[in-house]
């Protein structure tokens, strides 16, 4: 998606046709979501009509209320919302495959909002920048998206700053500010401000985070570097945390490198456990890898599980 050649509009029609051929190929034509799931929600409540309505929709609150049967209309696919949350914090300005993390952030969102598109979703966004949580309402149709994108792609690099929102914050104020069941996406490296190596250990996200799959279906994508997961054998080096803009000179010895490479698996073991203690399922996307097949291998992993669910008989329940 890089290249100084490219404008922006020219990546953003590269990568809606990667998506439209590529993955939606690779899916067989499908037009599902990322997510398997149930497709509609519950809507307001109106009198039941007897040999019409699904006795399984029966809303018994309002008939025990009104002492008139009544039951719950179905909301449409194409009535309801996709919010996702981008991570474009001062960590995600690197990279050192063929493309920044910040790009990937930009490729999983067009993902998401292209798929969900195609069925009919409003789409929106909340961008954690700097010291700002941005919001993008949610608006139907390809221009909106590509606003929203455009948005994104042209974010300037974020500058380190202390104070602003920590991810878990940023989870919050989409839970509670987006009631409406839906699928919600949040695609960071979910680097702690203060690395967390143990994996018993809750993260300052988790809890946030297991709010909002309690009310949603949620998609949490990781965004990796290589170089995040072990060091070169490069001998002195100057490091900067992007996150604090502080610097320091370390020799990578073989030592060093060792147990770096051993607390970068633990933070992504940590990572992994914590989002399964959360209920989310889990995309992994590196700068090194082709994540149109990384995502397209998820989708189709994540809908046969589903499926072997929905086969699997309930236990205690003999014919």
């Amino acid at each position: 998606m890089s290249g100084a050649a490219n404008t922006p509009e020219q990546a953003l029609r590269r990568l809606e046709l990667t998506i439209v051929r590529r993955l939606d190929g690779m899916l067989h034509g499908s037009h599902q979501g990322l997510l398997p799931g149930p497709g509609s929600e519950m809507g307001d409540s109106r009198p039941y009509v007897p040999g019409e309505d699904d006795v399984r929709r029966m809303d018994w609150a309002v008939t025990a209320r009104t002492t008139v049967p009544h039951v719950r209309d179905l909301i449409a696919d194409r009535e309801l919302e996709t919010w996702a949350l981008a991570d474009l914090s001062p960590s995600m300005d690197f990279g050192t495959a063929d493309m920044e993390k910040r790009d990937l952030v930009v490729a999983a969102i067009g993902a998401v909002g292209f798929l969900a598109g195609r069925i009919g979703d409003r789409f929106g966004a909340y961008v954690l920048h700097e010291r700002h949580l941005h919001r993008m309402p949610a608006r139907p149709g390809r221009p909106a998206l590509y606003g929203l994108l455009h948005s994104l792609m042209d974010a300037p690099r974020a500058a380190p700053a202390p104070d602003a929102p920590r991810l878990g914050e940023a989870i919050g104020v989409l839970a509670s500010a987006r009631r409406r069941r839906g699928m919600r996406v949040i695609v960071s490296d979910f680097l702690d401000a203060t690395p967390v190596l143990d994996p018993g250990v809750e993260r300052e996200w988790e809890r946030p985070i297991r709010r909002l799959a309690a009310r949603h279906q949620v998609l949490a994508v990781e965004v990796i570097d290589p170089r995040e997961l072990e060091l070169p054998e490069v001998g002195q080096m100057t490091f900067t945390d992007p996150e604090t803009g502080r610097t320091g000179e370390i020799r990578l010895s073989a030592k060093v490198r060792r147990a770096y490479a051993e607390a970068a698996a633990l933070q992504r073991e940590g990572t992994r456990v914590a989002l399964r203690r959360s209920g989310v399922a889990h995309l992994v996307l590196r700068t090194d890898r082709d994540w149109v097949f990384d995502v397209a291998q998820f989708v189709l992993r994540q809908r046969r599980m589903a499926h072997l669910a929905h086969r699997r008989p309930m236990s205690g329940v003999h014919s």
